[in-house]
Parts: C-alpha cells; sequence; structure tokens
C-alpha cells in the first residue's frame, strides 16, 4: 500500500525470510562462526539459542549455505516427536534404507541399529553427518536422551554424528537438568544470539530499506534508531513489525517521513497487550528465565560451587569434575576427570580477577579500575561475548564470569585443552572438566591485548605515524613482501590489504585496526602474549 508512496520496489520489512535482506551483524557472524566450527570439531552438540525473531533462523540457512561438500545434513524442524517419530524422521532425513518390518514399526533398536550402519559406512567414505534440529526446545527429556546415544558411536578419532540444537533460551534450562548431565558435557560450543545494539539497529534499517529501492531521503530517518532499538529490545522481526507499521503511519498522514509521534502510535498498535519496561521494551523472556538455567546448573553434579565466600559443599558431594555439587543428582557414566582438590576454590571479584589477569602480561593492573589504568602499561581491555570458542580463536588468558543463581564470581582461565580448562583463583589453580565449565560459563569474558603507545582506536585515509607504520609492515611481512618505507599514510592500498587480511581470517572486514585486528596481527607476527591454548593444541594447528 505504502510501497509507491516512498517509491520502493517491495515492502522492506517484511517478516518473510527473503534471502535478499539477509544482515548479518557481528552477533549473527560468531554464531554462525560457532555451526561452522561445530562440524570440524570432531562431533558432539553444538546449542544455538536466542530470543523469538533474534534470527536462528536467518544464521541456520546461512550455515547451510556454506558446510563442505563432504557434510551429509538432516534438518528438522518440527521436533514434537516421540522417540521412534525422531528416529524415523531421522532416517528420512538421510534416505536411509530400512529393513522392511515385518509387523508394525521396527522399534527403536531397528531404527538404531540402521541410523548406527549408515554411519559407519558414510564415514568410511569420508563423510561427515550433521543433524540440526530447529525448535529444539520442543524436545522432551527422552528424546534428548536418545540423541545423545546416537553420538555414541565414534571412532578413534571423532564422533560420527554431530548434532546441532538451535531454540530459544527455555533449551538452555532444560540441559541444566541433572538427568541431562551426560548430555551437556557433550556440548563443545554453545552462543546465546542476543539482540541487536542501537548502532545495529540503525544499520539493519537502512539496509532493509535501500534492498527494497529506497534512493534521495529515507522514509526512516537514521535519527529513530535509538528509538526504534528501544521499542523492540534489538529484536529483528519485531522490527520489521514496528517499521511496517510506522509506514503505513506515516502514508496515512501523508508524512513524507515517519516522526517519532508516529513510531510511537505504531508500537503502541503493534505491540498492545505487551507490559513494557520503563525505556518502552517488553520485559525480554531470557533473562526471566536465566535464573532457571543457573539454578538448574547448580544442581548439576558437574557444576561447582561459584559464588564467592561460601563454605564448601562436604566431601561426598564431590563430582566428578572435581568439583562440589550443590545437590544430589544421578551419577554420570565413568568419565576421565582430574582428581577433586581438598576443597574447592571461592572465585575472586571481577576486580581481583583482572589484577590476576595482569600478571600474566607481567604487570600490576592498578586497584579500583584495572582496566582504566591499563593503557598506561601498555595493554588495554578486550570485552568479548563469545564463549569457549571465541577464546581459543583469541588464544590468549581471560577472566570468565561464573553464575550461582543471581550471584556471580570471577576466575582467570589460564589454560585449556580437549580434556578441559585450567582456572586461577587469587593464586591458586585448578583444573576442571569443559562440560562443569559449560554449566556456568554464560559466555561473556575480559581478556588483555598489548597496544603501541601510539594505539589509536581507529586509523583513517590519510593518517601517519608509529601505529600505521607497523600495520604496514605486518600485512607486508605476512604476505612475505618487505616493509613499506615508514612515514607512510593510510592509503587505499594499505586499507584493501587490512580488509584482505580480516577476511582470511574470520574477522569483520571493515578496513578499520580495531581490537581484534591487532590482537590477530600481535599473534602472527609473534608478539610475546601469553597463550591460552596447550602446547598439544598448538601442534595440532599447524
Amino acid at each position: 500500500m505504502y510501497t509507491n508512496y516512498f517509491h520502493l520496489k517491495q515492502a522492506p520489512f517484511s517478516i518473510a525470510p527473503d534471502p535478499r535482506y539477509l544482515f548479518m551483524s557481528e552477533r549473527h557472524r560468531e554464531a554462525l562462526a560457532h555451526l561452522l566450527y561445530g562440524i570440524g570439531s570432531g562431533g558432539g552438540f553444538v546449542l544455538l539459542t536466542g530470543e523469538i525473531g533474534a534470527g536462528k533462523t536467518t544464521v541456520c540457512r546461512c550455515f547451510i549455505e556454506q558446510i563442505p561438500d563432504n557434510c551429509r545434513l538432516a534438518y528438522i524442524f518440527n521436533p514434537k516427536l516421540t522417540v521412534e517419530e525422531l528416529l524415523l524422521t531421522i532416517c528420512d532425513e538421510f534416505r536411509i534404507d530400512l529393513p522392511p518390518a515385518a509387523a508394525g514399526s521396527l522399534g527403536v533398536k531397528g531404527y538404531v541399529d540402521a541410523i548406527n550402519a549408515y554411519l559407519l559406512a558414510s564415514h568410511a567414505q569420508g563423510n561427515n553427518n550433521v543433524l540440526v534440529i530447529d525448535e529444539a526446545q520442543n524436545l522432551s527429556p527422552q528424546v534428548l536422551e536418545q540423541l545423545r546415544l546416537l553420538t555414541n558411536l565414534e571412532t578413534s578419532e571423532r564422533k560420527l554424528l554431530q548434532i546441532i540444537l538451535i531454540g530459544q533460551p527455555e533449551l538452555r534450562t532444560m540441559l541444566a537438568r541433572p538427568e541431562l548431565e551426560q548430555l551437556a558435557q557433550r556440548v563443545i560450543a554453545r552462543y546465546h544470539l542476543g539482540p541487536l545494539s542501537v548502532a545495529e539497529t540503525g544499520a539493519y534499517v537502512a539496509h532493509r530499506l535501500a534492498v527494497a529501492g529506497v534512493q534521495a531521503g529515507t522514509p526512516i530517518p537514521p535519527s529513530l534508531a535509538a528509538l526504534v532499538h528501544r521499542l523492540t529490545g534489538g529484536v529483528p522481526r519485531r522490527i520489521n513489525l514496528l517499521c511496517d507499521r510506522a509506514l503505513l503511519g506515516a502514508y496515512v498522514e501523508n508524512a513524507r517521513e515517519v516522526t517519532p509521534k508516529i513510531l510511537r502510535r505504531a508500537a503502541r498498535e503493534v505491540f498492545a497487550g505487551e507490559t513494557p519496561l520503563q525505556d518502552g521494551r517488553r520485559s525480554p523472556r531470557w533473562p526471566l528465565v536465566a535464573g532457571g538455567v543457573l539454578a538448574g546448573a547448580a544442581l548439576s553434579a558437574a557444576a561447582w560451587q561459584a559464588v564467592p565466600r561460601v563454605a564448601p559443599a562436604p566431601a561426598a558431594q564431590v563430582a566428578a569434575a572435581g568439583l562440589p555439587a550443590r545437590a544430589p543428582a544421578p551419577a554420570p557414566a565413568p568419565m576421565a576427570a582430574p582428581a577433586a582438590p581438598s576443597k574447592p576454590l571461592e572465585l575472586a571479584t571481577e576486580e581481583e580477577a583482572l589484577r590476576e589477569l595482569g600478571e600474566l602480561w607481567g604487570q600490576k593492573l592498578p586497584a579500583g579500575t584495572p582496566c582504566a589504568g591499563a593503557p598506561r602499561l601498555g595493554l588495554r581491555c578486550y570485552q568479548g561475548r563469545g564463549g569457549l570458542y571465541e577464546l581459543r580463536l583469541l588464544d590468549r588468558p581471560a577472566i570468565v564470569a561464573l553464575h550461582d543463581g543471581q550471584r556471580v564470581g570471577y576466575a582467570v582461565l589460564t589454560g585449556m585443552d580437549g580434556q578441559g580448562a585450567t582456572l586461577a583463583i587469587n593464586g591458586q589453580r585448578q583444573k576442571v572438566s569443559l562440560g562443569a565449565l559449560a554449566t556456568r560459563f554464560d559466555g561473556a569474558f575480559t581478556t588483555l591485548w598489548k597496544a603501541p603507545r601510539a594505539f589509536r582506536d581507529e586509523v583513517h585515509p590519510g593518517d601517519t605515524g608509529a601505529d600505521v607504520d607497523w600495520i604496514a609492515a605486518q600485512l607486508a611481512s605476512l604476505d612475505k613482501h618487505p616493509a613499506p618505507p615508514g612515514g607512510q599514510p593510510f592509503d587505499a592500498a594499505t586499507r584493501r590489504l587490512l580488509r584482505a587480511f580480516q577476511e582470511k581470517q574470520n574477522l569483520k572486514a571493515d578496513g578499520v585496526t580495531g581490537p581484534r585486528t591487532w590482537m590477530r596481527l600481535n599473534q602472527l607476527g609473534g608478539v610475546d602474549e601469553p597463550r591460552l591454548l596447550a602446547a598439544v593444541d598448538k601442534k595440532a594447528e599447524k
């Protein structure tokens, strides 16, 4: 109705999954990286959660388009199934030939035998098999346990079936139940897809309008990005609903662009009946269930006492991960685990953990505001949210926030390999399993990186200086070219090289020398910095 009025080729904010309107924020790229990492990691479970409308299906579609040729993919989008129905659906998706049943169905054993035979034959041909289950919060505990049993088939190098679970935040609550502890320990990567930021919201709106053919004079001014974000919480689907109604409102009022008044009226119409917060957003569901997730994790047999200054549990409650459980739980299957310490470590405050992290760089960060004082010591703080996968990519120690209900404590993650992780807490170290760590770690971390004294947050075309010289020299060295003379400006050619480097390293290819680009240049350039990965992992990467 309003497309001709605004000279658009089509409606820009349809909720249909049109690939032409694909917008991948940095969060969506990180989520995609987790999925791609999962299919090459040797098997197990990968978990992707997010609010309704956050873009999980968008990420999944991108993932499906990028899987290698040797991957065989099965996709289940309606998992409200019994165990037998799920197994039959897996057979259908992988096109597994089933033996004729004498009467009725084959039964669970018949389906499992057929799936196992298929996986062995497929592995012999050099193929990987990936099962993607969307809306996985609808899976019953019985079905989840059957999925875990399917991943038992393995070679000495990898499991023969990779399972990716995609669902709403309730899925994390389910996996924190004590009876699903064994499955939770097989989650090798997890990512919670959060909402867009204010800047990303503005870019998202502008992107969809541009694809729809907007030319001079956008009907939704960039100045409204903050208001759109407040009214929608940064959830893409809600942004679509709001902006579509706002454009209709502007058309009805014969206005050339959407105004704040029109936008607020559109929000009242579209989100009628919802209880807004003070900033105009509805109450997001995931913070409400987070307490359930963490409370469930506290009952996990592989979890530990994650509250600073809390007395340890009795020794009889020490679980397989070498840390105390908060309540009795079914015993997991026997597995290799570090020996239990004499008593659990009390977690540190954020400041204590940051100062301990600084000591790994040989620096004593100032008390009170360690990150604010770090630049005077040639260091910078970097805060990220990408979980263990992101930390493996950065390959540097970091402080991690560990949750217990509504309380949070901090530890320094100093080492990690395929079997477990090492935490440092107020000078003491403790080894924990990755499964135990995953039950308390929400993915947020803070790390340090070395920055030159002349470091600028962003280098612009034409800029000169020591940081520009260093960037040009590093890029030339990586391409095995001689370093250019010093004092040269940051020109278009250097920016093209920087973008090519970022793209090759799976970084945001924007030609901007942000922290992650500096960290990767430091890493490849041999700058002396602490590393996270164990020596055995480094050998495997070469």
